[in-house]
């Protein structure tokens, strides 16, 4: 029995080795990845004022998903469409060019790298029409540190700095924030007429997924004689954050369970077992041993 016994518990010694192994080396490249099921749609809500009109409500509507038939093992093609809807009379989430709520809608496609989270300008996966995109789009990467990054604005069509400001809590998730300056970047403020754009920003973003959990604009726009057109002042909405985190502590929990938890269990685990093995099959020769010299 003692011997059988042995067998086995080398035996289960090394398969919580490999399976602690595995989750220490191959696990963090598979679940630290963008899957391509993502299909997400973030609320925000604020004020906006028009050609100096007074302030109305606003909320915005932005759909993110990723084009799986698009994307490839590395790179994940996203389709985003995005309404910005002045909330009056029971405004749906987008309305048609021809409501005076509309304020604007856009489509915007595009590649990121599945970890790195960082635009991918040339990918097979994109139309041939779409914009060439820089930077940071809708989430940080893996593993966010503390420091700047090249972050895409899509109202300047340009990548600006994300600098590192803080760290923050909420809804009990702990948070980098960065910071956004944008000043008399060129736009056009309509189709064929030029203008300059200014933004003042923060995103938080919890570091172990790269997601977003609030993001804040205040932004104006102006005609080129200085004419302020648009000031806009938006941020999630707080149930969005809710649901946020709560997706983002779900999430940091399957990391840490498939990168943490499990390789430490299951590499102490193997060694305790391996040690008990050998002890076990020791015992064996030596009992075994004292029988054959008591026969003799």
């Amino acid at each position: 029995m003692r011997k059988n016994l042995g067998a086995i518990l080398l035996a289960l010694s090394g398969f919580l080795l490999v399976v602690g192994l595995l989750a220490l080396i191959w696990a963090p490249g598979q679940v630290k990845k963008l899957p391509l099921d993502v299909n997400s749609v973030t609320h925000l809500s604020g004020t906006v004022s028009k050609l100096g009109s007074d302030e109305q409500p606003v909320k915005v509507e932005s759909i993110s998903k990723v084009d799986s038939d698009a994307s490839d093992d590395d790179v994940a093609v996203w389709v985003n469409t995005s309404c910005v809807v002045i909330d009056v009379d029971d405004a749906p989430n987008c309305v048609d060019d021809s409501d005076e709520r509309l304020v604007s809608a856009s489509t915007d496609v595009f590649a990121t790298d599945r970890v790195s989270a960082e635009a991918v300008e040339e990918f097979k996966g994109l139309p041939d029409d779409a914009t060439k995109h820089v930077g940071l789009i809708n989430k940080w990467p893996f593993d966010t540190e503390k420091k700047d990054y090249e972050y895409w604005d899509g109202t300047a069509d340009a990548a600006v700095k994300a600098v590192y400001d803080r760290t923050d809590e909420l809804e009990g998730v702990d948070l980098y924030v960065y910071k956004i300056d944008i000043k008399d970047a060129d736009i056009e403020v309509a189709d064929g007429v030029a203008g300059t754009y200014d933004n003042a920003g923060e995103v938080w973003v919890e570091p172990v997924t790269g997601a977003i959990l609030q993001q804040s604009q205040d932004q104006q726009r102006y005609l080129a004689d200085g004419t302020k057109v648009l000031d806009l002042k938006i941020k999630f909405t707080d149930d969005q954050v809710k649901e946020s985190a709560s997706d983002a502590k779900d999430n940091v929990g399957k990391i840490n369970l498939l990168t943490s938890t499990i390789p430490i269990v299951a590499l102490s685990a193997g060694v305790i077992a391996l040690l008990a093995a050998v002890l076990l099959i020791l015992g064996n020769r030596r009992a075994g041993t004292r029988r054959d010299s008591g026969t003799a």
